[in-house]
């Protein structure tokens, strides 16, 4: 049983207002602000919802709704049209796929799962820049901004406690 009441899904509610929020952080961290000449670190903020979306339940608009981050991330960013829209569609693929073994996990556990799916998404990535650019990105900047995006699980596991028992469908 979660810790909060159930919250009804209602797609402004489960999808609209995280991408929202995900855009508005990726903007905050992406500002040039240094700490002894330290930068802070670019999480993938778009993994929350993007695990929490696959473990709260399948859904026709979640695959619209990474689309859309994936898309703002690349123009963002500056990177190549469809990199991360393909990597978060394949985190969120694999996630949804190997759902059924994650139900009735403890905290510690989903959150082994949430770095299993962010390590999707950053191979992939990788993988994607590896043949597009015909170079090899650094792995030391993939490794801190898998850490770094890892760090976040405790927001993915706010989303998920708020909205898995809302739709009576799945209980």
């Amino acid at each position: 049983m979660s810790l909060s009441s159930a919250r009804p899904l209602a797609p402004a509610r489960w999808i609209g207002i995280p991408m929202l929020q995900v855009v508005f952080w990726t903007l905050i961290f992406a500002i040039p602000f240094r700490v002894f000449s330290l930068q802070l670190p670019e999480p993938v903020f778009c993994m929350v919802p993007v695990f929490a979306w696959a473990v709260i339940r399948p859904s026709i608009l979640a695959p619209f709704a990474i689309l859309i981050l994936g898309a703002f991330l690349d123009l963002y960013w500056g990177g190549p049209m469809g990199l991360w829209a393909v990597s978060l569609l394949i985190a969120y693929g694999t996630t949804l796929a190997s759902r059924s073994m994650m139900v009735g996990q403890n905290r510690a556990m989903m959150w082994g799962w949430f770095a299993v799916s962010c390590a999707v998404a950053m191979v992939s990535g990788f993988l994607l820049t590896r043949l597009d650019a015909k170079a090899s990105p650094s792995l030391i900047a993939v490794a801190w901004q898998f850490l770094a995006t890892i760090l976040l699980y405790p927001f993915a596991h706010r989303l998920v406690d708020r909205f898995e028992d809302a739709d009576v469908r799945f209980r």
